[in-house]
């Protein structure tokens, strides 16, 4: 049986949204404890609605620029809810939500 070769080739494109909160008052942070979409801006710097649904990619999510943990965290259209975690988040502390979403094309 003769070698034959097979070349797939599928690009991979990748848009990331991003949104921003810098607490204004500390966070005690408890299992199921959440934060609101609506508290976060947008890259332009607007408030944001919702947060974007993934159907095909990942989100992230920085406390003082530190990504947390996958399974400490999970993200709705609505909300952010801290999942098996406890303490607190001080005042002046930024939180960002990077929402990526993954498009393959062949």
């Amino acid at each position: 049986m003769a070698l034959s070769i097979i070349n797939i080739h599928v690009n991979v494109n990748g848009t990331s949204t991003r949104f921003f909160d810098v607490l204004a008052a500390d966070l005690t942070v408890a299992d199921g404890t959440t934060i609101a979409a609506t508290a976060f801006l947008n890259d332009s710097g607007t408030a944001a609605t919702a947060f974007p649904v993934v159907a095909n990619g990942y989100y992230n999510f920085y406390i003082n620029g530190v990504l947390q943990e996958g399974g400490s965290y999970t993200i709705s259209a609505t909300e952010l809810t801290f999942n098996g975690v406890a303490g607190t988040i001080g005042a002046g502390t930024p939180l960002v939500v990077e929402a990526v979403e993954l498009v393959t094309q062949t």
